[in-house]
């Protein structure tokens, strides 16, 4: 899928993937190297996120039932803990510096365009 910024009309990643069932959501990215500039995940339902065991850093959209972006976590780093956004529907899980190159800011709408990646 892809996931775009309307505000900004930018794309903020255009091979995400999205979980599927809990183990998924669970797992997350560990066990993985890297995400490539235009990788994500999407991750629904989530209201708050772990980085433990991940091997770099990522920046984290939380965004309401209405995509509005509503928090946003600029390169996490690994073995942390994320704040719980109790009115977030989900989080896109991006390579770190996406949300700065993009310009995208809380208030933002995104769009998730299925089937297309």
């Amino acid at each position: 899928m892809k996931v775009l910024n309307l505000n900004k009309q930018v794309a903020l990643g255009v091979k995400v993937y999205q979980t599927k069932c809990f183990f998924q959501r669970l797992k997350g990215l560990i066990g993985t190297n890297k995400l490539e500039e235009g990788e994500g995940l999407l991750i629904t339902p989530c209201t708050s996120i772990h980085t433990f065991f991940m091997k770099y850093p990522i920046d984290v959209i939380y965004f309401d039932d209405e995509n509005i972006i509503l928090h946003i976590l600029h390169s996490i780093q690994p073995y942390s803990f994320s704040p719980i956004i109790k009115k977030a529907k989900g989080v896109l899980e991006l390579p770190a510096g996406t949300c700065i190159s993009t310009g995208s800011v809380v208030g933002d709408k995104i769009e998730l365009v299925y089937g297309e990646e």
